[in-house]
């Protein structure tokens, strides 16, 4: 068993053409996606609000916002937190969710699930 890492598409969800892909890790114990704050700005994310995550090895004040986040040839609206310093790109599990996809940590892939409604 190990890390999982996958490259993922990011887009403002108004300027899908617009795409910027990234390496993240995916993590199951995290429930929002991070990503850089230089990569949302470039993309004009807009931020929605603040929100006290717990993580980044304690108890954090992230601004969050709406991406639009593909992996394969799945493709949704993703909450995401605007990562600073050394905040590591993550996708999260409702990223997984709502693309469709669960994390076999055995295999290292991500598998494709149906979804619940």
């Amino acid at each position: 068993m190990g890390f999982i890492h996958v490259t993922v598409e990011i887009s403002n969800p108004s300027d899908p053409e617009n795409r910027i892909t990234i390496p993240v890790l995916v993590d199951t114990g995290a429930t929002l996606s991070v990503l850089p704050t230089a990569l949302l700005e470039r993309l004009g994310i807009l931020r929605i609000q603040s929100r006290r995550i717990i993580g980044f090895g304690g108890e954090a004040v992230r601004d969050i916002g709406i991406v639009r986040m593909g992996y394969l040839d799945a493709e949704a609206g993703v909450t995401v937190a605007f990562g600073i310093d050394d905040d590591p790109p993550i996708m999260g599990v409702t990223a997984l969710e709502v693309l469709g996809f669960s994390a076999d940590p055995v295999s290292g892939r991500l598998d494709r699930v149906n979804m619940i409604a």
